[in-house]
């Protein structure tokens, strides 16, 4: 009995100490706000450092994945600790402001973006942009061999030459544009295809490398994770071309980041100032001129130079307030993708 009572009370010390490390990272210091990030690391932090420094307010930032932050917050409710949910994908923000957890973004803050980067409920706006891009190894593939649009990618002659990341949010994005641009059918088609002609890895970052190898021919990607590498060694994207496929085509689709205000936040000017920073020069100058190589989307905003101009890609015209991401992982698992 008294061992059952000693590895009862070290369980209890034991989970105490799990429910307190898991806390601590996202309480709030001194007033200020919370962050659950789903960006970048080295970016929302570049944003943090900027606005606390301007404005004086403490931001504690919690960092994580879109699918994973964003279905805590519908499981918290109410109750959550967050003020401020940053994604690197729409389909995340679509989710919970579909269980109704955002507060309306003040309008000085939507001001700041087009119409286009933000959700017609006024409840989200958009924050930095990615575009999808066809990475490819410059020794196996000329440019008259390249793909035209993704759906070719489900043509047998690309079997087992390209490579995707399946299960990460930025795929499933992808996806989820040519759910809305070519229909549910045309959508679960692909799919099977692409399980019968890709080889699946973990991570753009993984993808980039297997093309830069030649273990494959190329892989969808966004175009950034070229763009981070050759700014440092370029091991790992040497060989690597982009192949932008324009035209509106899907394998052309640009993926909002966003930002909301949770509406049980505790904070609620504070949190509002964050997102206003975040959008308004402050924030974009640091995608002009970090290294986070993403693109900025606020009005009159300049891009960090390097990259294709954002106005050049032709992306297909995408509601990123309507990107179904449960439909999206529904037919991915249908196929047998996750």
């Amino acid at each position: 009995m008294t061992s059952m009572k000693q590895a009862l009370s070290a369980l209890a010390g034991v989970t105490a100490l799990a429910i307190s490390l898991i806390a601590s990272p996202v309480m709030a210091q001194d007033g200020g706000i919370v962050v659950y990030n789903a960006q970048h690391e080295s970016l929302t932090n570049a944003w943090v450092e900027g606005f606390t420094k301007e404005t004086g307010i403490k931001v504690t930032v919690r960092h994580g994945g879109d699918s994973d932050f964003s279905n805590q917050i519908v499981a918290e409710g109410a109750a959550s600790p967050a003020d401020v949910f940053l994604t690197e994908n729409s389909p995340a923000m679509v989710l919970v402001e579909s269980s109704g957890l955002f507060a309306p973004v003040d309008a000085d803050t939507l001001a700041q973006i087009p119409k286009e980067y933000q959700a017609a409920s006024g409840k989200w706006v958009g924050i930095a942009a990615r575009s999808t891009v066809f990475a490819y190894n410059k020794t196996k593939l000329t440019a008259e061999q390249l793909p035209k649009s993704l759906l070719e990618l489900a043509d047998p002659s690309w079997k087992g030459r390209w490579a995707a990341s399946p299960s990460g949010a930025d795929f499933q994005a992808i996806v989820s544009a040519l759910l809305q641009l070519k229909g549910e059918a045309a959508t679960a088609d692909w799919l099977k295809a692409m399980k019968e002609n890709f080889t699946a890895y973990k991570g753009n970052s993984t993808v980039m490398k297997a093309v830069n190898t030649g273990e494959v021919d190329g892989g969808v990607i966004y175009h950034y994770y070229y763009y981070g590498d050759q700014a440092k060694t370029g091991e790992n994207s040497n060989n690597v071309g982009l192949h932008y496929m324009k035209n509106q085509d899907p394998g052309a689709f640009v993926s909002v980041s966003g930002g909301g205000v949770l509406a049980s936040s505790k904070h609620p000017k504070e949190a509002q100032a964050f997102l206003k920073w975040v959008t308004g020069k402050g924030g974009q100058d640091v995608l002009k001129t970090g290294n986070s190589f993403e693109y900025a989307v606020g009005k009159g905003a300049e891009s960090n130079p390097a990259l294709v101009p954002l106005a050049d890609l032709q992306a297909p015209k995408v509601d990123a307030t309507t990107l179904n991401s449960k439909k999206v992982t529904d037919l991915m698992t249908a196929a047998g993708l996750l």
